[in-house]
């Protein structure tokens, strides 16, 4: 039986949550828009949307489901929320950093942190950071914190050498 996703993120854009969807889609593999909804004449009052303009676009990005809601501009994106992408190579790294960097702001954030065109943030990191993150020696994972601290983009070798330097 397949398990059903009781907790689904809700991303609020002022107007771009179609081309925000199909954005995040085109990124990454086994991803789809599953359903668009739009403004009808109820609610005109409280929301001042146009009727027949794009509402609420549901979609999943590799089996994760999400929704992104044409709220208006009251709130926007801050860096207190944020996606992870947990890659597994180098490459894969490299390919979300680029694509989900693309026409963003051209500073880079630290840590694997990076803001996209639409104002999200995301952090870019290697599967394995958490486990060395958490090493019961306090020696590796503090080599890795330091590494880590210097960094942009993440770079696993780097981060693996700091890992398994010996102190």
């Amino acid at each position: 039986m397949q398990r059903i996703q009781t907790i689904t993120p809700c991303l609020w854009f002022d107007h771009q949550a179609h081309e925000a969807a199909q954005f995040y889609c085109s990124i990454f593999e086994h991803s789809r828009i599953t359903h668009v909804s739009h403004y009808g004449k109820a609610g005109f009052e409280f929301h001042g949307r146009a009727e027949g303009s794009v509402m609420n676009v549901t979609f999943e990005l590799d089996g994760q489901g999400f929704s992104a809601l044409n709220g208006g501009p009251a709130f926007t994106f801050n860096e207190a929320v944020s996606l992870q992408v947990h890659c597994r190579t180098q490459a894969e790294l490299d390919h979300y950093w680029n694509a989900l960097g693309f026409g963003g702001p051209k500073q880079a954030q630290q840590c694997g942190w990076l803001k996209d065109r639409f104002g999200l943030s995301w952090q870019i990191v290697p599967q394995t950071l958490a486990q060395m993150m958490c090493d019961p020696d306090p020696a590796r994972s503090e080599r890795v914190m330091q590494a880590l601290l210097g960094m942009k983009k993440l770079d696993i070798a780097t981060l693996q050498r700091a890992f398994d330097a010996r102190s």
